[in-house]
């Protein structure tokens, strides 16, 4: 048995300390319900009532979760939002004021600097290459978190119960590497990457990118999208020199292993619908509220 199946092996248990599972999951259901019947604009009680909560609870909720209210957060993130967003050429914050939310400030963003592992660092599958890892809860749901001695490597996100599958895929990218559970190594970069008031342009954040040619020059125009923005595969196609790949660019994008910080999420399809994500459809309309919270509050 080599060292990645026997942490594969390896029982997972529930993260100590883990009360903020049952938040994300009453909120993911909101989400889901809204993003399902955002034509019949669902009321607070309604959305309060389904997942057990009362009115005030959930606003409060949801609220603290989200930076901003449920009923922001169904005018912000519905799918003809996002085809107003493209259609218009609006930015998220500019069409989120268009439907009532507070006026614009200065923006967030997470600042970071980032390098490429060598082609020849890719084409080994990571041998030779210690990656360390850990669980972490974030605003999303399970956050496995992977680093290297240059920096971040890896981000996915899960739900309860999928730690082993989200663990096999994101090693499963990297199969020869060496893989050490080292929450010590990891936690800095957790909150760094969660917490806003840590997101500044003099301490950045160290990424590396391990990838093709092709899927480090998709992944660098990821990160050149303002937060609060969103961006098609044609025109990501276009900037990286190769209109007639968008379809390849899809495919790149859909492998980013560092999700969120590389933001895979401000990525749309031609026609502005939200398209699929690796981590949920679901959570990509998290993360997309999320951010629209942030860049209303900042």
């Amino acid at each position: 048995m080599n060292a990645r199946t026997a942490i594969l092996a390896k029982d997972i248990t529930p993260l100590a300390g883990d009360a903020g599972a049952g938040d994300y999951e009453k909120v993911r259901r909101v989400i889901e319900k809204i993003s399902l019947d955002y034509r019949d604009q669902p009321s607070l009680e309604a959305l309060a009532a389904d997942v057990g909560e009362t009115p005030i609870g959930l606003q409060k909720l949801f609220t603290r979760w989200a930076g901003l209210s449920p009923k922001a957060f169904l005018q912000a993130v519905t799918l003809d939002h996002a085809r107003k967003l493209l259609d218009g050429g609006l930015p998220l914050l500019e069409a989120s004021i268009e439907v009532g939310m507070s006026g614009p400030s200065r923006l967030h963003d997470l600042f970071v600097t980032h390098e490429a592992m060598s082609p020849g660092d890719y084409k080994s599958r990571g041998a030779g290459l210690t990656i360390r890892y850990g669980w972490h809860i974030s605003p999303f749901g399970r956050a496995l978190v992977m680093v290297t001695d240059r920096g971040l490597a890896g981000l996915s996100f899960n739900d309860p119960g999928e730690e082993r599958a989200a663990f096999a895929d994101m090693s499963g990218r990297w199969p020869n590497a060496t893989y050490v559970e080292d929450m010590a190594a990891t936690a800095p970069y957790a909150v760094r990457i969660f917490d806003p008031t840590r997101w500044r342009a003099e301490e950045p954040l160290r990424v590396v990118m391990i990838g093709t040619d092709f899927q480090l020059r998709v992944w660098d125009a990821l990160l050149k999208i303002p937060m609060g923005r969103a961006c098609t595969y044609s025109a990501i196609a276009g900037q990286i020199g190769a209109p007639k790949a968008s379809r390849a660019v899809g495919a790149a994008i859909g492998a980013n292993p560092i999700s969120f910080v590389v933001p895979c999420h401000r990525a749309l399809g031609k026609s502005g619908a939200l398209t699929g994500y690796h981590w949920g459809l679901t959570r990509k309309r998290a993360i997309l509220g999320w951010e629209a919270g942030q860049t209303a509050a900042g």
